[in-house]
């Protein structure tokens, strides 16, 4: 299986466009049709804005098809802490990716396909390229039950959603992108796509739930291989292009100057987490210690994913004022993330007097703050 594995790898690379950059921008007028050999989100989303960047779509559309190893992606505007478990996406090392079009939060694994259609600004149509892609599952298996919604989903049984769709628009350029779901964890889906965090107030775009299921279910002989190719054909049909898709490496810069560049950009903390539209934080939690019961309330404001004001009401006798403040005072201006929460507090104990139970008090509030996050 690992020798069989490395082949398939060997001939996807050696499939792999290799034409001069410019020429590659520039090609003549037509359909194209690209697939991604990656299956890393950030990297994928990259030839988004690489394509959108660099190719000539006056003359010609594109249609990029790729797949992501386990990945939750947010929309442009939405909030990751209103949108998914985040905690869920840490202990299973699931990545969180924001695109930059806007639309709401998907799961993405090897069992959902992903497409791009590019196009000027004047032909985007997503309503046509929706129905292309029925069109195609119909030409796959004409029993399918699939239509396409006014709010630009496709439905299977006329009830369970296996695609959805979010677009960005340029100036002069637009893509419209939408998922097809084949054979997803849709158990995974479910939970990592319902938010713990309680207390939250964005006026961040949020996502509207959707009873979902695989095509896989509905039709087992199925596979996101064939799926890619007969919308790929249907794609070639209506475009009068060949049938030929274009491999191609997201990682190779000799193709897609600049490329890395863009997919680092996509993975930073600032993208992810900071370009998350102002929201607050205001809750209770309860804390047990020794057969004590103890409400703390928590209110914080946070912009820019970095905490912006912060309170902390608790009895003056659980807690010196004076390290409660401290602790204020250092995340103020922090990221609202465990990680660096962990930092602070594990810095901040370090100096408190030398006391047990102190330590052990400081120890359970800080917990409950970071799970806030």
């Amino acid at each position: 299986m690992v020798l069989q594995s490395l082949l398939k790898n060997c001939l996807q690379l050696s499939c792999t466009l290799r034409t001069p950059k410019a020429g590659f921008r520039s090609t003549t007028s037509g359909g194209l049709i690209i697939q991604s050999t990656s299956n890393d989100v950030y990297q994928n989303l990259a030839v988004e804005d690489w394509i959108l960047d660099h190719m000539n779509l006056e003359n010609r559309q594109v249609l990029f098809l790729w797949r992501n190893s386990p990945a939750v992606v947010i929309g442009r505007h939405q909030n990751p802490w209103q949108e998914c478990n985040l905690r869920l996406l840490r202990q299973k090392n699931i990545k969180l990716a924001r695109r930059r079009s806007g639309g709401g939060t998907v799961y993405h694994d090897l069992g959902n396909i992903n497409l791009t259609f590019f196009t000027t600004r004047k032909k985007y149509e997503r309503m046509e390229n929706l129905k292309l892609v029925v069109k195609a599952l119909k030409a796959l298996r004409p029993q399918l039950d699939v239509h396409v919604t006014d709010r630009y989903d496709i439905l299977l049984d006329r009830q369970y959603k296996i695609s959805g769709t979010a677009a960005k628009l340029g100036r002069t350029t637009a893509y419209h992108h939408c998922t097809l779901l084949c054979n997803a964890d849709k158990f995974v889906l479910s939970s990592v796509l319902k938010s713990p965090y309680k207390g939250l107030k964005s006026n961040a775009t949020p996502s509207v739930p959707a009873s979902v299921k695989n095509l896989f279910e509905e039709d087992p002989s199925l596979t996101c291989e064939m799926l890619l190719d007969a919308i790929a054909e249907e794609y070639a049909t209506q475009h009068q292009t060949d049938h030929h898709i274009t491999l191609i490496n997201p990682a190779d810069e000799t193709v897609l100057p600049g490329i890395n560049n863009k997919t680092k950009e996509l993975q930073t903390w600032e993208w992810v987490y900071g370009k998350t539209p102002k929201f607050s934080v205001s809750t209770c939690f309860n804390m047990v210690y020794k057969d004590s019961f103890l409400d703390v309330k928590i209110d914080m404001d946070i912009k820019h994913g970095r905490i912006e004001v912060c309170n902390i009401d608790l009895p003056e006798q659980w807690l010196p004022p004076a390290l409660c403040s401290e602790l204020v005072k250092s995340l103020t201006g922090s990221k609202f993330c465990p990680n660096e929460t962990t930092t602070l507090v594990t810095t901040l104990l370090r100096v408190c007097p030398q006391d047990n139970e102190l330590h052990s008090r400081w120890n359970l509030l800080c917990e409950n703050m970071i799970m806030l996050m």
